[in-house]
């Protein structure tokens, strides 16, 4: 057991690197924006939201080589990726250049959110399946808070270059992290259902269930695939109409709570509420340390108390949040019990969406889809992030921004999707917890026929 924690732990650094990435830009938003003179348009789509475009074009392709060339070598060529990314945002140029940096970084967050939820949840037995998936979410939010006090900490240390530090010191983890990754075993459902290599199957489930005869037992439940007729493998058929649109709903109201919008321009809400210039880079930090800790909590919570229940207490916490930080704006009411119902937002995220989402994508598609599944899932919630990143400079640029003047509309907005979530998960949400991947593809698929 010891062993699949290892193994677990060093594939969900993929997640550290993920959510370093996608947040470290929002210290570098700001001294970019005017190194070029950027417009609302350029800013949003050269410099904060290209990142994202990368994030959906890997997660929509990264099914393909999560299958082909199995997870552990697509994991490698993540951190490949990341690193080539860092390094190059931090010597570039001019903004072309920046954002096509940007745009590999993204390519290898989206293939990462498809190939090590994947990977974790197939060495890991039904009972830790979610305390182990949800370490991808807790390294993550740790890799954002990281991202926050490493702005912090290089603000003013090379002057008008700080932003390039930033950016070019997640090149470190993305090493550690290359060198790591090749040390652990090739996915068992992969090498059985890929390799046809039953024997090397056979190891790596031994390890995960301590003994043979379960092992065994797994194996042939897995060898069961193979006996599937080849058109199995097309994801988009009637049989897995449920699984679709529950991957795609789930990620929708992801996106659509608004936490990329809080964690990508944190520092200019912060500012636009009062807690300006460095004071609000070090209280996005605040927001950090709340991400971490109550993801902590939901991952400890996903095996006990289940995704749906998560799902619904996160619901509840996020409207009355939104609605809250909305009635903040509005009212104008003091920046401090702003940035108090903006970390409870985040908490309330961290808790449900936040440790339920990759995991929950990850066990609901069957073994022969499970790959091209991750990436339908992970892909819409990409798209809506991208898109979600890509227009917010035209609503709340300090400048131009159509809703500048009345941000609070912004967040009643995001509060009545997430009213909208709490009602699909109480009614239509199942429960995934505690059943082996096999159990879920027959009552979620076979049950649905």
């Amino acid at each position: 057991m010891k062993e699949i924690t290892k193994w677990s732990i060093t594939v969900a650094l993929a997640g550290f690197l993920f959510g370093f990435d996608t947040v470290v830009i929002s210290g570098a938003n700001s001294p970019v924006k005017e190194l070029w003179n950027l417009s609302p348009f350029m800013h949003g789509t050269f410099i904060m939201s290209m990142a994202l475009w990368g994030t959906v074009v890997g997660s929509l392709l990264g099914g393909f080589p999560t299958k082909i060339l199995g997870r552990k070598k697509t994991l490698f060529w993540i951190g490949i990726l990341f690193f080539v990314s860092a390094l190059g945002c931090a010597l570039t140029q001019d903004p072309y250049t920046f954002s096509a940096f940007r745009f590999i970084g993204g390519i290898g967050v989206g293939v990462s959110s498809v190939a090590a939820p994947i990977y974790i949840t197939e060495i890991s037995s039904e009972s830790n399946r979610g305390k182990l998936g949800g370490l991808y979410q807790f390294w993550l939010v740790f890799g954002i808070l990281i991202a926050f006090v490493s702005n912090w900490l290089l603000k003013g240390v090379d002057g008008a270059n700080d932003w390039r530090w930033m950016l070019g010191v997640e090149a470190i983890p993305a090493l550690i992290y290359t060198l790591m990754v090749m040390k652990v075993p090739n996915s068992p459902r992969w090498l059985v259902l890929q390799k046809k290599d039953d024997a090397a199957a056979m190891l790596v489930l031994q390890k995960i269930y301590n003994g043979a005869a379960s092992a065994q037992q797994r194996l042939e439940e897995i060898k069961l695939d193979l006996q599937q007729k080849t058109s199995s493998e097309n994801l988009f058929q009637k049989k897995y109409s449920r699984i679709l649109w529950l991957g795609f709903l789930i990620a929708f109201f992801n996106q659509l709570s608004g936490i990329n919008f809080v964690l990508y321009y944190a520092p200019q809400i912060l500012e636009q509420a009062g807690l300006g210039g460095a004071e609000s880079l070090f209280n996005s930090i605040s927001i950090g340390i709340v991400n971490l800790i109550f993801t902590f909590i939901g991952v400890r919570l996903l095996d006990k108390l289940g995704r749906k229940q998560l799902i619904i207490i996160g619901s509840i916490g996020y409207i009355i949040s939104l609605v809250m930080v909305g009635i903040c704006f509005q009212m104008e009411l003091s920046a401090t019990l702003l940035l108090i119902f903006i970390c409870t937002f985040v908490a309330s995220h961290a808790i449900g969406q936040g440790a339920v989402i990759w995991v929950f994508l990850s066990e609901i598609y069957p073994n022969r889809v499970r790959a091209y599944g991750q990436s339908w899932g992970t892909s819409t919630h990409w798209v809506f992030a991208a898109i979600i990143t890509l227009v917010t400079p035209f609503f709340i640029d300090d400048k131009e921004g159509i809703m500048r003047d009345n941000l609070w509309n912004i967040y009643y907005f995001f509060a009545g999707m997430m009213v909208l979530q709490l009602i699909w998960a109480i009614i239509y949400m199942p429960e995934t917890k505690g059943r082996t991947l096999e159990e879920l593809e027959k009552d979620l698929v076979d049950h649905a026929k």
